[in-house]
């Protein structure tokens, strides 16, 4: 049984007024190896935001600050215990976050929504199975990455990885392109330490071969069983840590260049593990998942 929520949502809301409903947003900052999520519980709270407000509340400076924000809502589907929706700094909404599907699961179980230690959420794009073996360790499982062009989606090609993708008149990058819920594009470099992933991660992450964009990663291989990764996340630049990059990259790796089916990924934030033991079968991600405040927003003050 689940144990009674820290936040009373109910009665917090039902002592506002309707307009207050919809403009006051109680909310959770979290965090994962540093990729940080404003989180909302969209099962006890009416949620309405758009765009611009998103790109206001992701602001560092004038409002709460995020690479991406989060909303679990409650679930009709038979098998799933939660919605996940997942919108970048941007205010575009995406498919796929591996370490917020970990944070998701912290907040679930932080806050009485849950007591199951094995739960299933549902994004616009996948499932995912959630495995809490403590509130700051969880494991992710998540479908067979998919390496066909039209599974990225890629345009203008049918040709299997790698591609080289002009990016000006001057500059080609070789990638390996996946899809693990999210489009990424990865590429596998000697030295990451002065590399400008912003420049060249842009311009990867918004090329024209890619309709939807994508995530651009960049790998170091350490050992078979060790990497070094960077991530330049579509709609948020460059994050601390990317756990669906973390995933894209091992199974690259693992594909193209013989890594372990164990692999630590070294990102600027800290570790992830990400097992992939059967290649034709599920790849699983492990790692932290941490609460850092709470907090409330008059979104009506914004602007």
């Amino acid at each position: 049984m689940a144990k009674k929520a820290r936040y009373t949502y109910p009665q917090l809301l039902h002592q506002k007024s309707l307009i207050n409903l919809y403009m006051m947003l109680y909310f959770t900052k979290m965090h994962s190896l540093g990729n940080d999520f404003m989180v909302i519980d969209g099962i006890y709270q009416t949620i309405r935001l758009d765009a611009a407000l998103i790109c206001q509340l992701a602001d560092r400076h004038r409002g709460i600050g995020f690479d991406q924000l989060l909303i679990i809502e409650k679930s009709n589907e038979p098998g799933v215990d939660f919605n996940y929706r997942i919108f970048n700094a941007d205010g575009s909404e995406v498919g796929q976050c591996g370490n917020g599907a970990r944070c998701l699961a912290h907040f679930a179980h932080f806050y009485g929504l849950t007591a199951k230690k094995q739960l299933v959420i549902a994004t616009s794009t996948t499932r995912m199975t959630l495995t809490v073996h403590t509130l700051n360790k969880i494991t992710v499982h998540l479908k067979p990455p998919q390496f066909s062009p039209s599974s990225i989606p890629m345009l203008h090609t049918t040709t299997p990885n790698p591609h080289t993708l002009l990016l000006d008149t001057s500059t080609a990058q070789l990638v390996y392109t996946v899809n693990v819920g999210n489009p990424h594009a990865v590429s596998c470099l000697s030295n990451l330490d002065d590399f400008d992933i912003n420049d060249i991660g842009k311009k990867i992450s918004q090329h024209p071969f890619f309709p939807q964009q994508c995530n651009a990663g960049f790998m170091q291989i350490q050992a078979l069983d060790a990497i070094k990764l960077r991530v330049y996340e579509r709609g948020a630049a460059e994050t601390q840590a990317c756990g669906s990059g973390a995933v894209a990259a091992v199974a690259v790796g693992r594909r193209y260049f013989g890594l372990d089916e164990k692999v630590m990924v070294n990102l600027p934030g800290g570790v992830l593990e990400v097992d992939w033991p059967d290649m034709n079968d599920a790849i699983y991600l492990t790692g932290e998942a941490c609460s850092v405040f709470e907090g409330k927003i008059n979104t009506a003050l914004l602007g």
